[in-house]
This record gives structure tokens, C-alpha cells and sequence, in this order.
């Protein structure tokens, strides 16, 4: 694929610069080509490199030539808006809760996310509102207010709120300038030595048959990256904290192939029970602000590397890994509204309309995924652990995750998709963790691969997070991975 975009992220994750001449494209018109930005091709881009890791991946452990992949628009485009797409029972996923969105402010608009109860306590705690107050009090208050105050006084509360800027803001403001300055990914050994790939499993056609994820993420992003290694064939386990609260809506777009459980990793009967899955662990995929498991007594990439020779570790972050924003918390929608997406997607509108979101909102699908009897699949929250993964009824804080039916906690109402930012970041997660399992021909060095957050480039300025749903994958990556519960179409 002659594809500038393609070379650029491929040769970001050390690729051999030959390589984007196996991958060829089916053309095709999608929703992502009425975004502003340049999304269709960033999102084709992050998808061709994901597949062509695991092409990389595939030939690596059989031995045999790396074979070619084939990106198909159409694909690409259901993958990146899989959190629109996906059905289940005929349910319409719900993205963002009722105080989550734009609001004007008294210089411009802010952007807030509370979808979960502790952000929205925190913010209007913030704002000196009643904790029962709704969409009209919020509106109020946040028109009288300059949005920068805003955006310092909620986070100082623990809350999440941004002041929304143009590009040209963003660039001047010091984490735009600290997020431009960090490369699209990075690389760096975490102990000397390595160990063997794996072998290939006994199911062809997965590039990552039989290797085993811990996925230690939540929301978008890093279930992204890890619910693309399962579409892969990896065994992913997904492990929540058990205080905390998470989307339905979230869980069935992105929990696809993987078990769950819940293990507090804050306590040292936890930290024992996750020692023993990393004996047997090939990747670990971490989602938290920069430092949090650090602070952890033997969570620190360096300390897990050191108990599992070989072990790659790969981090997403909102806002990247150093600048004054580095340890806040992030969601795609705040990093698209901070860095100059929102404002860029706001169209040919007037001045003073509402700013916009990628993706684009495109066609609703007419009918339901088809998944056997014309259901979209569900998760399973817990099936039986294969070949010596600890039982989900293991005693103590390792407790089966059954996903509640409730809607996002905060709320229901209706509003933007999720991200073409959080996608991208969820496929480049997984490209970099796929290219690390490689580790050449010859084995693996334990690595760490963290992904460089948002990026301020002359195309675009887009951060957080990158969809590749099953639909993607399966279509995208015939050559390495085929669909383990028949096609999924595009509707």
C-alpha cells in the first residue's frame, strides 16, 4: 500500500520499511469521509499496520512467509463506529450520560464527562450544585463561568472537564507542546534477555493462538487493544477492580472473546492471585494514568518483567507521558474537545454552533449484527479458564465479573459517539504489543510499548483511543485471522 500515513505509524513500531507492500486496499465510500480531519485515512492507516503486525506475528511463529492482508473500507469504517453498530437483544447503545457533553461557557464552550457516579458527584460538587441536579442547573452555572476556571476547578475536585480549544490553542498550551514533542510509539527493553515466541497453537489462522493477555484497562482504548489480540486468538482476562462501576454498552462492544474477572490489585491477597496469572502471561496491557500502578508494591513494568522473563508490557494514556497533564485522568471525548478535534469537526456551521466529535455519525444500521439466532453476541462474563488460568470461583478477591444489564450509570440520554482518537489508540496498542511479541524472528525481549498519547501533527490533532472491532479484524485480516463464530456484515 503506497499510503504515507501507513509507512509513517508502521515505521513508529520499528517495522522493516518493505513490509506496507503486502497490504492492498478495497476502496470504498464510508461514513468516516465526512469528517473534517483526515479520520478515514488515519483509521485505515492504524488498521493496515494492526494487520500487518499480526501477519508479522503469524509468520514469525510458523515459520513460513509473511502473508499479505487486505484492508477493506468498509470494514475499517464499521470498526471504527462499532459502538454505534453494535445490538444486542435490538438495544441501542447509550454513549454518554446526561451532564456528559458541550456546554457554553461564558468564553467559549467546556466539555464534561460524567458517565460514571463518582466523576458526576465530583463535578457537581465542583460547581456547587446539589447532587441531584440535572442538564438546565449545569447549563447555568457553566454559562457564567470562564472555561478554563472550569476546566481547573473540576479536576482539582477529581472530576473531568476541559476547556475546549482550537488546534492552534492546543499547540501554544504546555501538554500540546509536551504531547507533540513524544514520538507516535515507543519501545524500550525492560530486563536483559527474553525468551522464546511461543509456538503456533493448533488453531490455524490465528496469529495469536494460545498467548495470554492480562488486560488490565477500562472504557475504550485498552479494551480496544486487548479485544483486538482476542480477535487474534489470544486468552485475554480482564480484570476490574471490584468498587468500580462500568458501561454495559461499553462491555459489549469491546468484551467480545475475552473472560472477566474482578481482583483488587490494592490489597496483597489481590497482588498474589494476579503473581500467579503472570506466571503463565505473555502480555500485560495497562490503561491507567502514568504512575498509578507504579505506586503498587510489584506492579511496576520493570517488577513484572522481572517475575516473567519475556512478559511485554503495553500502557495507553490519555494525555501522553510527561507534561503538566500527564497524571490527570482522560476519556477520548475530552482529549478530542482539549487538542482541537471538536472544534475542527464543528463544520460549515455558524460560529457559535456546538462543537463536533469523530466519527462521523453515518447511516444507522437497518437491521441487527446477525450472531447465530439473529442476536448480536454477548460477552460471556466468565466461561471456564483454559489450561491452568485460576477458576472465576477461585476464593478470595478473585470473583467472577458478570456484567449488570444497567445503561451507563450516570444516565441514558443520547448524545456523541465515542472516538476516532480512541480508536486509533486501540489499534496502535495492539499493533505495538503484537510487533513486540515478535521480537524478530528469534524470540522476545520483555518491552514496554506505551502508547505516546495525543498527537499534534500537520493532518490532524488526534488522541486517546482506536476501534478495531471483531467486524474489522475479521474482514480486514483474512490472511492471519479467520471468524470464530461465523461473519459479522456491516449494515
Amino acid at each position: 500500500m503506497k499510503d504515507d500515513l501507513v509507512r509513517e505509524v508502521w515505521a513508529a513500531l520499528d517495522g522493516p520499511p518493505e513490509a506496507p507492500e503486502r497490504i492492498a486496499r478495497d476502496h470504498a465510500p464510508t461514513a468516516l469521509d465526512g469528517a473534517a480531519l483526515p479520520a478515514a485515512a488515519l483509521a485505515r492507516a492504524t488498521v493496515a499496520v494492526c494487520s500487518l503486525a499480526a501477519a508479522e506475528l503469524a509468520a514469525a511463529r510458523s515459520g513460513g512467509p509473511v502473508p499479505r492482508v487486505r484492508v477493506a473500507d468498509r470494514a475499517v469504517d464499521g470498526a471504527f463506529r462499532s459502538d454505534r453498530l453494535v445490538r444486542l437483544d435490538g438495544h441501542e447503545p447509550v454513549t454518554f450520560a446526561p451532564l456528559s457533553g458541550f456546554w457554553r461557557a461564558a468564553d467559549g464552550w467546556v466539555r464534561t464527562h460524567a458517565n460514571y457516579p463518582h466523576h458526576r458527584a465530583r463535578l457537581l460538587d465542583a460547581l456547587g450544585l446539589p447532587q441531584g441536579a440535572g442538564p438546565r442547573e449545569l447549563a447555568a452555572v457553566l454559562a457564567g463561568r470562564e472555561a478554563a476556571a472550569t476546566e481547573e476547578a473540576v479536576y482539582a475536585a477529581g472530576g473531568l472537564a476541559v476547556a475546549v480549544r482550537d488546534r492552534d490553542a492546543w499547540a501554544r498550551h504546555p501538554q500540546g507542546v509536551a504531547a507533540a514533542a513524544q514520538p507516535l510509539a515507543g519501545r524500550r527493553p525492560l530486563a536483559p534477555g527474553g525468551a522464546p515466541l511461543p509456538p503456533p497453537a493448533r488453531e490455524p489462522g490465528y496469529a495469536a493462538a494460545g498467548l495470554r493477555v492480562l488486560d488490565l484497562t477500562r472504557v475504550l482504548a485498552g479494551p480496544v487493544a486487548t479485544r483486538t489480540l482476542a480477535l487474534l486468538g489470544a486468552e485475554v482476562l480482564r480484570l476490574d477492580a471490584p468498587w468500580l462501576p462500568e458501561s454495559q454498552d461499553a462491555l459489549d462492544d469491546t468484551g467480545m472473546g475475552k473472560r472477566s474477572a474482578r481482583l483488587d490489585l490494592a490489597t496483597a491477597d489481590g497482588r498474589a492471585v494476579f503473581g500467579r496469572l503472570l506466571e503463565t502471561a505473555d502480555v500485560v496491557v495497562t490503561g491507567y494514568r502514568p504512575g498509578a500502578l507504579e505506586a503498587l508494591a510489584g506492579m511496576a513494568p520493570e517488577e513484572l518483567a522481572a517475575r516473567r522473563p519475556g512478559l511485554v508490557v503495553a500502557q495507553l494514556s490519555a494525555w501522553g507521558w510527561s507534561g503538566p497533564w500527564a497524571g490527570r485522568r482522560g476519556f477520548d471525548s475530552l482529549v478530542q474537545a482539549a487538542s482541537g478535534v471538536a472544534l475542527a469537526e464543528r463544520g460549515a456551521g455558524p460560529a457559535d454552533a456546538p462543537p463536533g466529535a469523530l466519527p462521523p455519525p453515518g447511516p444507522r444500521p437497518r437491521h441487527r449484527l446477525p450472531s447465530g439466532g439473529g442476536r448480536a453476541a454477548r460477552p460471556d462474563p466468565a466461561p471456564p479458564h483454559r489450561r491452568g488460568l485460576p477458576a472465576a470461583t477461585e476464593p478470595g478477591p478473585h470473583r467472577p465479573h458478570p456484567p449488570s444489564r444497567g445503561r451507563t450509570p450516570a444516565g441514558t440520554a443520547p448524545g456523541p459517539g465515542g472516538g476516532t482518537g480512541a480508536a486509533r489508540g486501540g489499534h496502535r496498542a495492539g499493533a505495538a504489543a503484537v510487533r513486540a511479541l515478535t521480537g524478530g524472528v528469534h524470540g522476545r525481549t520483555p518491552l514496554l510499548v506505551p502508547d505516546a498519547g495525543p498527537v499534534g501533527r500537520g493532518r490532524a490533532v488526534l488522541g486517546g483511543d482506536a476501534r478495531l472491532s471483531r467486524k474489522g479484524v475479521l474482514l480486514l485480516s483474512a490472511a492471519t485471522c479467520r471468524p470464530r463464530a461465523g461473519p459479522v456484515k456491516i449494515l
